[in-house]
């Protein structure tokens, strides 16, 4: 895509944001609006649809109500530098990531529609917006996100290589980094992704005697992770050294193999769930 540059005065090129979610203010409805931070105010936004260029897409922590939540962030390149930001497990986050596993091609424009549900639920539609057709893939319970997510990425990682050019290789499942030392930020993350207690992990870290996750040695930032999880899935399995054995197989194995630690635990997360489902 070639963009014209228009030379002169300008605004600070700081991205536009639309939140997905339904609503009122001052008698107008939205589905998606914008937010004003200065007057702590949401401006709705009429238009339902956005066209241009789908040119990333990541996963942000944000925290609200002091907990820590994992948002979709969806970059688009139009007019302006927009990023719709959803949660990563909403309606609106999962049929957006449906329909753009079929896409091929990002160096296309796309329409991105949201579209109000049922009890303020938001779902996206995803047009080619060359012809106007509608790409839609079917909702399945096995749908494995964080693959689609990891796909979705790998494809737009690769569209501006040229055909000389190495293969880019798949991007890892992660979270956009903070300015945390890495260890505090892997405990976060996965802390996230877990929907963990943020009160016991600073209980955990009181018994050690210190603040933060960095200030202990390896193996105890291990075995914390390995708590956190292990009491995640205390209530998903059938016997009790099942979560274990594919918690060593699936997140230490693969991590030792080179795998991403956060991958592997969503995988993890998955097979515990599958396995509580074919014990019922």
């Amino acid at each position: 895509m070639v963009t014209e540059i228009k030379l002169g005065l300008c605004n600070p090129p700081d991205p536009i944001y639309l939140y997905v979610n339904q609503g009122e203010v001052d008698g107008e409805s939205y589905i998606w609006y914008k937010f004003n931070i200065s007057q702590d105010k949401k401006i709705p936004v009429p238009q339902r649809g956005l066209t241009g260029y789908v040119s990333e897409l990541r996963l942000t922590t944000k925290e609200f109500k002091g907990k820590d939540n994992l948002k979709l962030d969806i970059v688009i390149s139009a007019d302006e530098l927009y990023i719709i930001r959803t949660g990563v497990e909403t309606n609106f986050a999962k049929s957006f990531l449906l329909a753009a596993s079929l896409v091929q091609d990002f160096d296309k424009p796309l329409i991105i529609v949201a579209n109000a549900g049922d009890e303020n639920t938001v779902f996206c539609n995803l047009y080619d917006a060359a012809t106007k057709t509608k790409i839609y893939r079917e909702w399945s319970r096995d749908l494995d996100w964080a693959t689609l997510i990891r796909d979705i990425q790998c494809l737009l990682g690769g569209t501006s290589s040229s055909v000389s050019e190495p293969p880019l290789a798949p991007p890892k499942l992660s979270v956009v980094p903070q300015a945390l030392h890495p260890q505090d930020l892997r405990v976060k993350n996965i802390r996230t992704l877990l929907n963990y207690p943020l009160d016991l992990v600073k209980e955990w870290l009181e018994f050690q005697h210190v603040d933060r996750p960095s200030l202990l040695d390896i193996s105890q930032i291990n075995e914390l992770i390995k708590s956190m999880c292990l009491a995640w899935a205390a209530d998903k399995c059938e016997y009790p050294n099942e979560a274990e054995s594919l918690y060593q197989k699936l997140v230490i194995d693969a991590v030792a193999s080179g795998a991403d630690e956060l991958t592997a635990i969503n995988a993890w997360m998955q097979q515990v769930q599958a396995a509580k489902t074919g014990a019922v």
